[in-house]
């Protein structure tokens, strides 16, 4: 099975999306969902780092110390993921971000669940 292929790096989307944009109040509303500068989905909930359509290959990657006790997803401390470093809402960074969990993958800047999980933070939304 082929390995998924992320066009854009964290912290890239909104600079590459920036500079298509027309003023600069548009550009810093999508700096607003720089990953580096947010990491709130990936300090959400226990629940939400779990493994689902990953295949054996993609699993066996992942560092065991990330794994839960019961394979089932991400370890997390509390609500947080043990692979997010730094400080949510200011700077973060992912410890195995090519790794990463599809479920990781599939949250989108200012997607949803994006949007959900830095409400859960207070962090802004617009």
């Amino acid at each position: 099975m082929p390995r998924h292929a992320d066009p854009v790096r964290p912290g890239q989307l909104a600079a590459t999306i920036a500079t298509d944009l027309s003023s600069p109040q548009e550009a810093a509303t999508t700096a607003l969902f720089d990953c580096q500068s947010c990491g709130a989905c990936c300090s959400y909930s226990a629940e939400w780092p779990r493994f689902s359509t990953e295949d054996d290959a993609q699993l066996d990657r992942i560092p065991q110390k990330y794994v839960s006790s019961n394979e089932a997803g991400m370890r997390c401390d509390g609500v947080r993921c043990s692979a997010l470093s730094g400080e949510v809402g200011k700077h973060t960074a992912c410890g195995i971000y090519e790794l990463r969990p599809d479920v990781c993958r599939a949250c989108m800047p200012g997607g949803d669940d994006c949007l959900m999980a830095r409400r859960a933070h207070g962090l802004p939304i617009v």
